[in-house]
């Protein structure tokens, strides 16, 4: 069995504020089109997408351990998807409010 398309939600400041505007963003399957990616967020939140946009982002090189080799992060793929007017998907009015309990202590 093939493991769901949608791996996480990206949950930064500017994907919450997109999230307020009806766009919400999830790391995907590299492999993953936008027919596919499309579906999977339909059937696994019950909403209907509008918009979707994907980008490939370039995975950075990082300096590590005690001898500072280089080492190359993996390279990610991300969709922006837009939903009808007035749907929201939970998960991520949930991890907002997180965010703003931890900011307040």
């Amino acid at each position: 069995m093939r493991p769901s398309i949608i791996i996480r939600p990206i949950i930064t400041e500017k994907s919450m504020k997109e999230a307020e505007a009806g766009k919400f963003t999830f790391q995907v399957q590299k492999d993953a089109n936008k027919t596919n990616i499309k579906k999977a967020i339909e059937g696994q939140f019950s909403v209907n997408v509008t918009g979707l946009s994907t980008i490939t982002v370039k995975g950075k090189r990082k300096r590590v351990g005690a001898r500072r080799t280089e080492v190359k992060e993996a390279a990610i793929k991300k969709a922006i998807a837009t939903l009808k007017s007035g749907q929201k998907i939970d998960l991520f009015e949930m991890i907002g409010q997180e965010a703003e309990e931890e900011t307040k202590k």
